[in-house]
C-alpha cells in the first residue's frame, strides 16, 4: 500500500508534528502536509491510505467554496496532501458548530440533554427533543484549543478571560454561522447534512480574520446521507453516515487504548475498508472522480515543495 507515514524534511522551516498533520514553520507561512495517520484515544492507531490526500483536497473543495465569506490562509496546494498557508496569530477558540443534537461522548449535545441539561450557556433547548433532530437554529459551542483537552466555552467565559475582544468575537460568532449554513447547503446538493464541524480562525498581518487550518473534512465534521434520513428517524435508526468508528471500536474492544505501552496491529480488511469511506467520502462532497496518487508519496511531497525551501 502506498503511505504517508511522517515526513523529515529539511530546510522547509521548523517542523511541528501534530496527531495527523506534519507542520513546518517559515517566517511569514506554514507548510501542512496531511499524512495518513489515523489517531484515536490521544494515540496513532493505524496508516490509512489517501486519507492525508482526502483530507487535503476535501478542505481544497470547501475553502473554494467558502471564500466570499471569509478570508483563507491559502497560498497554495503544490501537492495533493500540501497546502501552503498565510502565517496567521492563531485564535486560541475551536468554533464548534452544530445544526442537529446527537453525539455519544460525554461532552455531546445529546448525552448532557439526556441527563436533564437545557441551558447551554449561550442557548436553551425546549423539553422533548429526540436523538438525532434539528436543531431550529444551528448553535455554537466553543472550546479552548489545548493540547491537552479542550474545555467548554461560553460566551461569558470568552469575555469574561479576554480570550478575544466582544467585537472580535461576534465576528467570529457570526462568521462561524455563516460558513456553516454555506457548508448545509452545498452539501445538500451533493446529497449530504453537514450535521456539526469545527473551525479553527486566525489573524493576519493587518489584524483582519481568517479561516485557517481545514474545512469541512471527514475528520473535523460529522456528515450523513440526506435521501434517508428522515424515513431512518421515523423508523427510530440512527442516520445513516459515514462511520469512521469501527477501527477505533475495533481497538477498544481489543486493548486497552489509554493503558496498553504497545497496541495491537490494526486488520488489514478494516485499514482497506476505512480507506474506501475516506474516499468515497471525497468524491460525493466534491462531485468528482478520486485520483490515487502512485509513487513514492514522500519523494513527490519533497519534489514539488522545492520552491519552498528556506
Amino acid at each position: 500500500m502506498n503511505i504517508l507515514e511522517k515526513t523529515n524534511f529539511k530546510n522547509l522551516g521548523e517542523k511541528y508534528t501534530g496527531k495527523v498533520r506534519d507542520v513546518y514553520r517559515q517566517k511569514d507561512k506554514v507548510i501542512l502536509i496531511s499524512t495518513d495517520r489515523y489517531s484515536a484515544f490521544d494515540r496513532n492507531l493505524a496508516l490509512i491510505p489517501s486519507k492525508g490526500q482526502v483530507l487535503t483536497q476535501v478542505s481544497r473543495f470547501w475553502f473554494e467554496e467558502t471564500k466570499d465569506i471569509v478570508q483563507n490562509h491559502v497560498i497554495d496546494f503544490p501537492d495533493p496532501n500540501v497546502v501552503v498557508g498565510k502565517k496567521c496569530k492563531v485564535i486560541p477558540i475551536e468554533i464548534v458548530v452544530r445544526g442537529y443534537i446527537t453525539g455519544i461522548t460525554g461532552t455531546s449535545l445529546w448525552t448532557l440533554y439526556e441527563k436533564g441539561e437545557r441551558d447551554f450557556g449561550d442557548f436553551t433547548l425546549p423539553d422533548g427533543m429526540k436523538k438525532n433532530q434539528k436543531l431550529d437554529q444551528p448553535v455554537l459551542t466553543p472550546t479552548t484549543k489545548s493540547e491537552e483537552h479542550d474545555r467548554p466555552l461560553t460566551s461569558v467565559d470568552i469575555l469574561k478571560e479576554k480570550i478575544v475582544s466582544e467585537d472580535m468575537w461576534r465576528q467570529l460568532r457570526d462568521t462561524a454561522i455563516k460558513l456553516f449554513k454555506r457548508g448545509q447547503k452545498v452539501a445538500l446538493r451533493h446529497g449530504l447534512i453537514l450535521v456539526d464541524t469545527k473551525y479553527e480562525f486566525g489573524l493576519n498581518d493587518k489584524g483582519e480574520l481568517m479561516l485557517v487550518d481545514e474545512i469541512h473534512t471527514p475528520d473535523s465534521s460529522r456528515y450523513w446521507q440526506a435521501k434517508t434520513y428522515e424515513e431512518r428517524i421515523q423508523k427510530g435508526l440512527e442516520p445513516e453516515n459515514f462511520d469512521k468508528e469501527f477501527l477505533r471500536l475495533w481497538f477498544k474492544e481489543h486493548s486497552d487504548p489509554y493503558k496498553d505501552k504497545v497496541m495491537p496491529e490494526a486488520p488489514k480488511e478494516l485499514v482497506e475498508e476505512l480507506s474506501r469511506r475516506y474516499i468515497k467520502i471525497y468524491e460525493q462532497i466534491t462531485g468528482t472522480p478520486f485520483k490515487i496518487e502512485s509513487g513514492d508519496i514522500a519523494k513527490r511531497i519533497e519534489n514539488n515543495l522545492k520552491k519552498y525551501k528556506v
